[in-house]
């Protein structure tokens, strides 16, 4: 199983960065919240994301942090292979 630990203090390029090592996706990834959905819902493997402060992620990116809670709540949603864990 593959763990993404977010703490709420990345800039959306380091986010991009983690999620694209650790899920080892292609060279091609969009690096885009319309692609990190695509990649998240395909998943054929478990993986967790500890989300650890939501909201210092919502205030630090603004409309991005939002857009991006949001995203992985709906991804979770949709595939149970996504498990997403929020807070401490």
């Amino acid at each position: 199983m593959t763990e993404i630990l977010l703490h709420g203090q990345e800039s959306l390029e380091e986010i991009h960065d983690r999620f694209a090592e650790a899920l080892r996706l292609p060279v091609y990834y969009g690096r885009n919240l319309d692609a990190l959905f695509d990649c998240l819902t395909d998943l054929q493997e478990d993986v967790t994301v500890h989300l650890k402060d939501p909201a210092a992620l919502e205030e630090r990116l603004g409309p991005r942090g939002r857009a991006l809670t949001a995203l992985l709540r709906r991804a979770a949603a949709e595939n149970p292979r996504v498990q997403l864990l929020e807070g401490a």
